[in-house]
């Protein structure tokens, strides 16, 4: 049986933050959208959300920031105190935001992956840590 969707859809997507950095951003999803519990607040869906949803709205604005303001924030980001994370310590979250938006993030922090020759939970942590420290509460 083929699944229908109705309506539009983000695609969820995974990023490995360091556990100050996910708590930052588990705030600034409270604020802006009410979500009290954000690493289980995507758990078990599929690998899409809603539109509409307030916790998929809430995270697919700010994907759309972060690419928007990419190169002001690798120039912000602390890759230094990133790469000091203990490979162990990072905290997996997942976000939703439009596909479109998903692939350009990708992109962008492959690049900076290879420009600052670390892994992506390095780059994850530096350049949205970066959008938090900026991002109004």
């Amino acid at each position: 049986m083929k699944h229908l969707m109705t309506g539009p859809r983000y695609k969820v997507f995974g990023v490995y933050l360091s556990e100050p950095v996910y708590e930052a951003l588990a705030d600034h999803c409270y604020e802006a959208a009410g979500v009290m519990d954000l690493a289980g607040y995507f758990e078990g869906s599929t690998d899409t959300a809603p539109a509409g949803d307030p916790g998929a709205d809430a995270t697919d604005e700010l994907v759309a920031e972060v690419v928007a303001d990419f190169a002001d924030l690798y120039d912000a980001a602390d890759f230094d105190a990133a790469r000091d994370v203990a490979y162990d310590s990072f905290v997996l979250v997942r976000l939703a935001a439009e596909p479109t938006q998903v692939s350009e993030l990708r992109e962008r922090f492959r690049a900076a992956e290879t420009i600052q020759d670390v892994d992506l939970r390095t780059v994850h942590t530096a350049i949205l840590g970066a959008f938090l420290e900026t991002a109004p509460a």
